[in-house]
């Protein structure tokens, strides 16, 4: 892309060169910082009982937006004649604390004019009172990586990171011209709009090739894979009409299960001999194991109670897992994606968080084809679950080069490394 003609040393290592005409100043001098709510208690917010609340811009709203969503405010109670700061149209907002790195001192700004709103208590905001400064541009400065990696050294903290009024105060930006700020955002707005939009497309994507492979193999472990075969009532409301030559049989008879092992949290550790599998998936490592082989396990407590996984070779199980031998190894991927297909789930006992029960699993009905149907569904889906992980991947690849080119896309823009006014 086109260069500015003149360039010259910013006198900051970590920005480089700038055109010429620009210059750096503090960000202190745009504006003064201001805080978000304070005072305030769990029962204040998001309670439509409160007979006076007050709108307020949640964390999740700046951590997931470089532009304050307005559509997604949250609602906090104020008492009679109690002061707190609104925001106003052109306030850029800083997380200032946050659990990771990728969030503290993340921007986003206020482009709507709003009335009686608030800030919520993990942020700041900065009130522009330079009227030689386009807020957009600004955010858009702030969100760009040198800024932000400039930003963030120093946040400190245990929990959660934590982020000093000073470091944002002292902070160097870009001065430059207004039109020239307001020409840069114009451009940046239109491009990632564009960038945005085709990363949307591409999701919908992953997701529609997700919707299909479900589709089609739920249609297969519960209908078979020839259309034209006679079929019959199985008597099961969730399952309908089967193949009239499959059989229905208790899990119990088709496939051995039972509780994983207790093990204690600090036994497991990040890097070992044997992965620890609890209901969810990898917790960690281990120095024994208690299963080797192939088999699927079942969650069966917590919010993901019914989900269904594999683990082949040496690890070690816990006690939040059902572990489930198949009687016929050889066809494991067939009755992985039937329970899948069955959500277990919903035999769950509700207490104060789901759980299902090995007996439970153990005596639930399922159709079950002949050995051969079996052993082709095995076949056909390995190949199917091939094919959707390598188009998963590629259109993946793609977003990620995506969200890469707009970084750099910002971060040159906004710093003068390319000219973009024509």
């Amino acid at each position: 892309m086109k260069k500015y003609s003149d360039y010259k040393d910013s006198g900051i290592e970590w920005l480089g060169k700038i055109p010429a005409h620009w210059n750096k100043k503090r960000l202190k001098y745009y504006g003064y910082l201001y805080g978000g709510l304070s005072g305030k208690s769990g029962s204040d917010f998001n309670n439509e009982k409160n007979t006076n609340n007050r709108k307020f811009i949640p964390f999740i709203n700046i951590a997931n937006n470089s532009k304050v969503d307005v559509s997604n405010l949250q609602l906090v109670h104020f008492e009679e004649n109690e002061t707190q700061n609104m925001v106003h149209k052109g306030d850029i907002f800083f997380l200032m604390s946050s659990e990771n790195f990728d969030d503290v001192g993340k921007s986003a700004v206020l482009e709507d004019d709003l009335s009686d709103v608030y800030l919520n208590s993990f942020c700041r905001g900065i009130r522009i009172t330079n009227n030689d400064v386009d807020s957009n541009y600004l955010n858009y400065l702030l969100a760009s990586k040198p800024l932000r990696s400039k930003l963030i050294v120093g946040a400190n903290g245990f929990t959660r990171i934590n982020l000093k009024t000073d470091k944002i105060k002292g902070l160097y930006v870009l001065d430059l011209p207004l039109p020239e700020q307001t020409a840069i955002a114009n451009f940046l707005d239109q491009k990632t709009q564009l960038i945005d939009d085709l990363i949307t497309k591409k999701e919908r994507l992953i997701e529609l090739l997700q919707e299909e492979r479900t589709a089609m193999i739920n249609q297969a472990v519960t209908k078979g894979l020839d259309p034209n075969v006679p079929m019959k009532d199985s008597g099961i409301e969730w399952l309908g009409e089967i193949p009239e030559h499959w059989e229905l049989k208790r899990i119990k008879h088709i496939a051995f299960l039972k509780s994983g092992d207790g093990i204690k949290s600090e036994q497991i550790i990040e890097g070992g001999d044997f992965p620890v599998f609890g209901g969810n998936g990898l917790r960690g490592y281990y120095s024994e194991y208690t299963h080797e082989g192939d088999f699927i396990l079942i969650g069966r407590q917590g919010a993901l109670c019914g989900n269904v996984n594999c683990a082949s070779g040496k690890f070690w199980a816990s006690e939040h897992a059902v572990v489930v031998k198949l009687f016929s190894p050889y066809v494991l991927t067939w009755a992985k994606e039937l329970l899948i297909s069955m959500n277990l789930n919903q035999y769950s006992i509700s207490a104060a968080q789901p759980g299902l029960s090995v007996d439970k699993i153990k005596n639930l009905i399922i159709p079950v084809p002949t050995f051969p149907e079996q052993n082709t569904m095995t076949n056909i889906f390995k190949n199917l679950n091939y094919k959707n992980i390598s188009k998963i991947k590629k259109i993946g690849k793609e977003i990620q080069l995506l969200h890469e080119y707009k970084t750099s896309l910002i971060n040159e823009a906004v710093t003068g490394k390319i000219y973009v006014r024509d």
